[in-house]
């Protein structure tokens, strides 16, 4: 005899299909957290379901788009929901890795920012093969309708909002129909799985009310996701992303699940089966099972350089394992690749957020490498095995990149121009400088390029009292080349080519790099519990002061404000 609980999981995981989309094949007892959950409380339990999942490398996402985005009839070709070019996964030039919900949205661009903290940069559920035209066009506007077109490629329109949208946008990302409900879905499950974050922009988001999306939002994406019933095409990739990350989008798989948040079904109670008893008579006598990770699943760790290591996190969720499970690494390279344990609690392994297992990849030589985890016992029948991949590469050499000249400079923007270098990077990071006149405030930023295909990038947030400056560096497998030169937009629009004033505080690393002109006197660096750790007499230009990896602020006796920096 077994608890209705245990009954109604196992009543819920048969009866589940009634609910999916075509073709799912979802883990027994995946979904069991939700049932019987309502509103708020439904909500937070698919954020704590699909939060914890694997995090990627972003130099690894095109190795996953080839599993994710590519049409079923030819493995080689794109599926842009972006244009109707035609583009090949071996030659992807013209195409960016677009973040369908802006990373602006949720925080500092910064290159010093760990993806596990903001493991939303490379979620591949939001991450998707673009045209970069389309992606530049689309900028970090909202979704929704357009009603004139400044940019209409067939499949992809931005332009005016139609009244009513856009919250406060004077643009708006439109999609082609036949992908209205892909985005909407997305859009709902960002909403769940980070609806922890502060976001800095608010068209479509808010950081007040539990439900995350705005009204305008929610209408036009309940909408759209009526409209645009769930495809094969969703459902393949929804299978995909959970063998690359480990999660899935519930939304794919339960398409009215939105209903019952944001739509007509809101404050009715949720179940997976409609079948509901109270009979304490019925037995259970389902098998144990591994939810995640999936037989199949790839771990791609993407290029690292030699002397560099890289950690995927991998979480292992089991449903009514009786015993341990055991986890080794055998085969091929597997001394490349390490994990902390032999055994996870079947209690951890059991429980809703799983085991966090940490693979670290430490190669010793270049070239390719595979291995295979394999995780077994637990009352298994069988095992599970997960196949390991990676490439390390030399350490790269980044020559100095040339900052040009800010363009299109106006009362409330300018775009930073810079020349490419002749070698492979992966992006590019510009670090900005904001004084502003009246207050003599000073902050600093550093902001990353999608990829390597672009040399500009446009800031929409000028005023008339501030001076700028930016910088430009090049970052390769973990290194970021020397800085650029400076260049000044002042108050008035004028630009220059190197600062003359005030002070540059830039990132490298093991530390800092001063720029300026001039001495700017005696130096403090605090770290952030308020203690001097360097004290520097006269600081001048192109100083390096070495520091631990943290946050720092730094006070010169010149200056009325302090610097905030992160090393790394």
């Amino acid at each position: 005899m077994i608890h209705k609980k245990l009954y109604r999981a196992a009543v819920a995981a048969l009866a589940l299909t009634a609910w999916l989309g075509a073709g799912a094949t979802i883990p027994p007892g995946y979904y069991s957290s939700l049932d019987g959950k309502s509103g708020e409380a439904l909500k937070n339990a698919i954020h704590d379901l699909t939060l914890q999942h694997t995090v990627l490398s972003y130099n690894s996402l095109w190795s996953y788009f080839r599993e994710t985005d590519c049409y079923p009839d030819n493995k080689s070709r794109v599926w842009d929901m972006y244009s109707d070019y035609t583009y090949y996964f071996s030659n992807s030039w013209g195409m960016n890795r677009e973040h369908s919900l802006p990373k602006s949205w949720w925080g500092s661009s910064d290159i010093n920012t760990n993806t596990t903290l903001f493991p939303s940069y490379t979620d591949i559920m939001h991450l998707y093969p673009s045209d970069a035209d389309a992606n530049m066009a689309k900028y970090y506007w909202p979704l929704g309708e357009v009603s004139n077109a400044s940019f209409d490629n067939g499949v992809t329109k931005v332009g005016t909002p139609k009244t009513g949208q856009g919250g406060g946008a004077p643009s708006v990302f439109e999609p082609d129909d036949r992908y209205k409900g892909d985005f909407a879905r997305t859009y709902f499950y960002m909403a769940c799985t980070y609806q922890h974050y502060t976001w800095r922009h608010t068209f479509m988001l808010n950081n007040s009310d539990w439900k995350t999306l705005n009204a305008w939002s929610i209408e036009m994406l309940c909408r759209w996701a009526r409209n645009d019933a769930v495809s094969d095409k969703e459902v393949d990739r929804n299978e995909a992303v959970q063998r690359c990350q480990n999660n899935r989008n519930p939304f794919i798989d339960i398409p009215q699940l939105f209903e019952y948040i944001w739509g007509n079904r809101q404050g009715q109670v949720f179940y997976l089966s409609e079948a509901e008893t109270s009979s304490d008579t019925t037995t259970y006598t389902g098998d144990p099972e591994l939810i995640a990770p999936i037989q199949g699943t790839v771990l791609d760790f993407g290029e690292v350089a030699i002397g560099k290591s890289l950690d995927y996190t991998l979480y292992v969720k089991g449903y009514a394992l009786n015993n341990p499970l055991s986890v080794q690494l055998y085969r091929y390279d597997y001394e490349m690749f390490s994990i902390p344990v032999s055994v996870i609690s079947r209690t951890i392994a059991n429980s809703a957020e799983g085991y966090p297992l940490t693979i670290t990849y430490t190669p010793t030589a270049i070239g390719e490498h595979t291995a295979r985890l394999l995780i077994s016992d637990g009352g298994l029948t069988g095992s599970v095995g997960v196949e390991l991949r990676a490439k390390c590469l030399p350490v790269p050499t980044l020559s100095r990149i040339t900052a040009l000249a800010a363009t299109g400079i106006n009362d409330n923007s300018y775009t930073a121009n810079w020349q490419a270098p002749s070698e492979k990077v992966d992006y590019y990071v510009i670090t900005r400088t904001v004084y502003n006149k009246n207050n003599g405030e000073t902050l600093t930023e550093t902001f990353t390029t999608d990829d390597d295909k672009t040399t500009s990038y446009v800031f929409n947030d000028r005023h008339s009292n501030e001076s700028h400056t930016y910088s430009v560096q090049s970052y390769r497998l973990g290194y970021m080349s020397e800085p650029s030169n400076v260049i000044t937009i002042d108050a008035s629009g004028i630009t220059g080519v190197d600062a003359d004033k005030p002070l540059q505080v830039l990132s490298i690393d093991g530390g800092i790099l001063i720029k300026s002109s001039e001495a700017v006197g005696d130096a403090y660096i605090f770290d952030m519990a308020g203690r001097v750790v360097r004290h520097i007499d006269n600081l001048t230009d192109d100083t390096i002061i070495e520091l631990p990896s943290g946050i720092y602020l730094l006070k010169t006796s010149t200056s009325r404000s302090a610097w905030k920096v992160a090393v790394r």
